[in-house]
C-alpha cells in the first residue's frame, strides 16, 4: 500500500464520509441558505415542522431524515421555537456565524410580515363568522399536517421498542396526565441517552 501523507488520509476520511451521506447536497453558499429558510417560512402556515421536513430532506436534499430528526430532537429540549433553533444548528454547521444569522433572517423575515399584516385585519375583522370558520380551519389542517410530519419521522422507530415505549409514556404523561414539559423533557432525555448507550435506540 502507497505511503499516504496526512493530507492525503484526511481526504480519504472525507470521502468516505461523503459517500456515507451520498445523495446529501447541503446549501453551496449563503444565498441558498437564505433562499431555502425563507421559502420554508413564507409557507409555514399550519405549523413550519411539515414544510421544514419537506424543504430540506424532500426536495432540497440539505439533510438526511436521520439527521433531520436528531436535529429537530436536540432542538426541541431547548428554549426558543424549535425550527428557529434548527436553524441557527444548520447554519452555523454549514457557514459558521455567519450561516447562523443568515438562515435565522430568512426564516422569520416574512412570517414577521404575514403577522403584522393579519394582525391588522383579525383586529378588524374578527367577529365575521367566515373568518372565524377560516381561521379554524387552518388550526385543523396545522394539526391534520403536524401528525402526518410526526408520523413520518417515526417510522424508523417502528422496529425498536424502546423507542415506541418512550413515545407512549410521554404521550402519557403529558396528554392524559398533564405533567408539565419541564419535567417531562429532561426525563425523556435522560432516559433516551442511557437507552442509546445500552444501543436500545
Amino acid at each position: 500500500m502507497p505511503f499516504q501523507s496526512a493530507g492525503e488520509k484526511n481526504e480519504t476520511l472525507r470521502c468516505a464520509g461523503s459517500r456515507l451521506s451520498e445523495g446529501v447536497t447541503p446549501p453551496r453558499d449563503l444565498g441558498e441558505l437564505f433562499l431555502g429558510f425563507l421559502s420554508i417560512g413564507a409557507r409555514s402556515f399550519g405549523g413550519v415542522l411539515p414544510w421544514a421536513y419537506q424543504a430540506m430532506v424532500e426536495e432540497r436534499r440539505w439533510l438526511t431524515h436521520a439527521d433531520f430528526t436528531e436535529t429537530i430532537g436536540l432542538c426541541q429540549v431547548l428554549p426558543g421555537p424549535n425550527l428557529g433553533n434548527a436553524s441557527i444548528v444548520l447554519g452555523k454547521r454549514w457557514f459558521g456565524l455567519r450561516g447562523a444569522i443568515v438562515a435565522f433572517l430568512g426564516l422569520f423575515a416574512l412570517p414577521y410580515v404575514w403577522v403584522l399584516g393579519l394582525a391588522l385585519l383579525y383586529a378588524d375583522f374578527a367577529s365575521n363568522p367566515i373568518l372565524h370558520a377560516a381561521v379554524t380551519g387552518v388550526g385543523a389542517a396545522g394539526a391534520g399536517l403536524f401528525i402526518a410530519t410526526a408520523v413520518k419521522l417515526g417510522r424508523p422507530l417502528a422496529r425498536r421498542p424502546a423507542a415506541l415505549a418512550m413515545i407512549a409514556a410521554c404521550f402519557l404523561a403529558v396528554a392524559i396526565g398533564r405533567v408539565s414539559l419541564l419535567i417531562v423533557v429532561p426525563v425523556a432525555a435522560a432516559a433516551g441517552m442511557l437507552l442509546s448507550k445500552g444501543e436500545l435506540l
